[in-house]
């Protein structure tokens, strides 16, 4: 691939110093494999209903974990934004006047490249989901598969 981790900060961005060592660590248990090869090519938000077939391939280890994964219609994925700068703290998406903090967009760009996306199941297959509703790039990747529930909302007000 052709990204760059380090993508030069718009007008109005602001970018920090990194802290020198990691609090955790984890493993990627798979790599996701979309159409898309390029950042700019993904869609903002993955569709369940009508977007392309993606394959999520679990690697050899993590197989096991699939079982039971077929009574679920949809899941939530948890992956790495591997291609993503980590030290953006306000951003200009829209590259206008004025920024916004990265904690307040779906940026990619983040201390944790960190994202989650439902997706509709729509085959188990030797070690891999095909599912529909990513927006990664092709080679992502993959930290956790979870069975979605459905969100709890709390009515407490602030």
């Amino acid at each position: 691939m052709t990204e760059t981790l380090e993508d030069p900060l718009r007008p109005y961005e602001e970018a920090v110093a990194l802290p020198g060592a990691f609090q955790a660590g984890l493993w990627f248990i798979g790599r996701i494999r979309t159409p898309w090869l390029r950042r700019e090519d993904c869609p903002k938000r993955g569709d369940p209903l009508h977007g392309p077939d993606c394959l999520i391939e679990i690697g050899e280890l993590w197989t096991p974990g699939l079982h039971g994964i077929d009574a679920h219609q949809n899941l939530q994925i948890l992956y790495w934004m591997h291609l993503s700068r980590r030290d953006a703290v306000r951003q200009n998406p829209h590259n206008i006047a004025g920024s916004t903090g990265t904690f307040a967009l779906r940026s990619p760009l983040r201390p944790n490249p960190i994202a989650s996306s439902l997706v509709r199941l729509i085959a188990v297959e030797a070690g891999c989901l095909r599912v529909r509703g990513l927006d990664c790039v092709d080679a992502t990747p993959l930290i956790d598969v979870k069975p979605e529930f459905g969100a709890f909302w709390c009515d407490t007000p602030r």
